[in-house]
């Protein structure tokens, strides 16, 4: 974007920018420490993911209290208001990662009771390293204003989807094996699913990055592989 006469002006934009990159950052941490306490029944390093949602929050109500200041002031039209609107936008979504993270966090001490085989933390850990990929890369991507990158990785969800699938299915089996792992099973399965769902709110941000880059959206369709849904009853 052009540089304005109003240096205020670029001050808020800069400082708006700034804090969604800080919530990018701190989503990644909580994502990856929330699955390394799961995996490792790590009490403490959950509990601080915890904790950590408290600023994610407190980041997101600093950024909607600048933003919508900055329009009421300053009333900013075309590239400007769709980069404010879309830090909104991408700020909203970055929040819910952080729930989805501590609501991963709070079942760690469900788990840990029951215990995780090693073969199912490598396939946690698996998905977890993908989605992770993900967070990482989208603001990043934004940042360096590469519009071809946020195509591919909004479509790159289609590998979580396949991979949580694949996680559903190893769980349901262990279900069956032994009804003693169906308590930690099913804490697990919601881990599994908050972690699909992180990969569903970065294809929200690569899309509201897109088009507050190009004016432009992407197309609605985009590959979803989730086959753990159950079919549409037939009419």
């Amino acid at each position: 974007m052009a540089e304005h006469t109003v240096t205020s002006f670029d001050d808020d934009l800069a400082h708006i920018s700034r804090l969604v990159g800080a919530m990018a950052d701190l989503a990644g941490t909580m994502v990856g420490d929330a699955t390394r306490a799961l995996i490792e029944s790590d009490t403490g390093l959950a509990q601080r993911v915890v904790s950590d949602d408290v600023v994610m929050d407190a980041r997101q109500r600093e950024l909607d209290n600048r933003a919508i200041t900055l329009i009421a002031k300053r009333q900013p039209m075309a590239d400007d208001l769709r980069a404010v609107v879309g830090a909104i936008r991408m700020a909203g979504d970055l929040e819910r990662i952080g729930d989805l993270a501590k609501n991963i966090a709070k079942r760690v001490g469900a788990v840990g009771q029951g215990g995780m085989s090693r073969e199912l933390s490598h396939s946690i850990d698996a998905m977890a390293q993908l989605v992770l990929i993900q967070v990482k890369g989208v603001v990043e991507e934004y940042s360096a204003g590469d519009t071809a990158a946020l195509a591919r990785l909004r479509n790159d969800d289609e590998r979580i989807d396949v991979k949580y699938t694949s996680v559903f299915r190893e769980l349901l089996t262990y279900m069956m094996e032994d009804p003693r792992n169906i308590t930690a099973c099913t804490h697990l399965l919601f881990c599994a699913k908050n972690l699909e769902r992180i990969g569903d709110h970065v294809t929200n941000i690569a899309e509201n990055a897109y088009y507050v880059l190009t004016g432009e959206q992407l197309p609605a369709a985009r590959p979803k592989t989730d086959e753990t849904a159950m079919p549409a009853p037939a009419a």
